[in-house]
């Protein structure tokens, strides 16, 4: 049997949008005359960590900014946007989950967000922390990805090795933790990722099923 690893919050709901529209609301609250639209926003997806998003632009703009408050400003916003809206898992995700349960193989949830995202996401109609048999979040690892730590401790945690393995990845910072773990990645771009660079990748799928994760396993 193999382990399938979803990478991040916006491999089983696509909160890309939500999430630009949280830290629009922070930027707001914190008196920053700053907006991302968009393209400018899909553009800073290809680095991962949010605070460290903030910090680099602030420190750009030459801006003498707080980023670890607007950050959990921005984390509060958002959980609260994911609790008034709701949105549907991506497509697949859910019978991808339910038949990979049934023929017995593990599943985890690898991110290096928060704890508290990840519960928020969880409470998502059709999913459940309870679907997986492990769950890594920001307090289980010292490094963010892109570094390897978080894939491993999963991997470590599920006593499986990487060629038996397959990570599912929305953004390109997410593909190359598991890369540097040694696992196959199929990216699932999101909304706002859909245009970035996968070659790193292993295949590259628009909806989940079993069987294209499976096939990739040991790739």
């Amino acid at each position: 049997m193999s382990a399938i690893l979803f990478g991040s919050i916006s491999t089983l709901v696509d909160s890309s949008e939500l999430q630009r529209r949280a830290f629009n609301t922070a930027f707001s609250q914190h008196g920053l005359d700053w907006s991302w639209d968009q393209e400018e926003y899909a553009a800073l997806l290809t680095g991962n960590g949010g605070q460290d998003r903030v910090a680099a632009y602030a420190e750009k703009r030459g801006d003498d900014v707080d980023a670890a408050a607007v950050h959990a400003t921005k984390s509060e916003v958002f959980r609260t946007l994911l609790a008034q809206e709701a949105p549907e898992p991506r497509a697949g995700v859910v019978e991808t989950i339910r038949a990979a349960k049934e023929a017995g193989h593990r599943l985890g949830f690898v991110t290096t967000t928060s704890a508290d995202n990840v519960a928020a996401v969880l409470k998502v109609p059709g999913l459940s922390a309870a679907d997986f048999d492990v769950v890594v979040d920001a307090d289980d690892v010292d490094e963010p990805k892109p570094a390897a730590e978080a894939y491993r401790h999963a991997l470590a945690a599920l006593g499986e090795h990487a060629s038996d393995a397959v990570a599912v990845e929305d953004n390109t910072g997410g593909v190359t933790s598991a890369r540097a773990a040694g696992l196959p990645v199929v990216a699932f771009p999101n909304t706002n990722t859909a245009d970035h660079d996968w070659s790193e990748a292993t295949e590259r799928v628009d909806a989940l099923e079993l069987d294209d994760l499976l096939r990739n396993v040991g790739r």
